[in-house]
């Protein structure tokens, strides 16, 4: 084999990792759970493998990353970008009521299409469908596949070793739920 055909090959195998590296980036999120929402199923700390996806891939059960709602009163309230809820309902499903206003003054009895019910697991702490109706397919970031293990805490920097410890920012997205 000839040096040129050696970095040929080299250069191939690297540009096919990056490719490839790039794809799963595209296709899946590592995220790290901030909040009390979804306590008991997910604790602050933990972290979830998530797969992009839209509304039509979601089912009734799973867990769902959504963006959080906008527009009137949600514009003046600071809220975190992503959220992760229980899928309750999706379209064609009854409206679960739940008691909760948001959802009992919807007029129809069955989830409109392109709308699904995210309800968190912990309703004292979570804002979900139950305070603002439904999420549409848009505000859909991907569901939950699994849970992965948890972040190991950073030792806080003593005295004798003034360099903070610190994480990429691309190792993974953090948000409040």
């Amino acid at each position: 084999m000839t040096a040129a055909a050696f970095i040929t090959g080299a250069l191939a195998a690297a540009l096919a990792t990056v490719l490839a590296i790039t794809l799963i980036r595209r296709r899946y999120l590592v995220i790290t759970i901030q909040g009390t929402s979804m306590t008991p199923t997910l604790t602050e700390g933990d972290r979830v493998l998530v797969r992009r996806a839209h509304l039509a891939q979601v089912v009734a059960g799973e867990l769902v990353v959504a963006t959080s709602p906008t527009g009137g009163r949600w514009d003046a309230m600071r809220l975190p970008e992503w959220l992760i809820k229980r899928a309750a309902a999706v379209q064609g499903e009854p409206v679960p009521r739940l008691d909760a206003p948001a959802l009992r003054a919807l007029p129809e009895d069955t989830v409109p299409a392109g709308c699904v019910v995210l309800v968190g697991d912990n309703p004292e702490a979570s804002l979900d469908s139950r305070a603002c109706g439904y999420f549409r397919d848009e505000q859909i970031v991907g569901v939950v596949v699994r849970r992965l293990s948890r972040v190991r805490p950073q030792p806080s920097p003593s005295p004798a070793s003034p360099r903070p410890t610190t994480t990429h920012p691309k190792d993974t997205t953090s948000w409040r739920i």
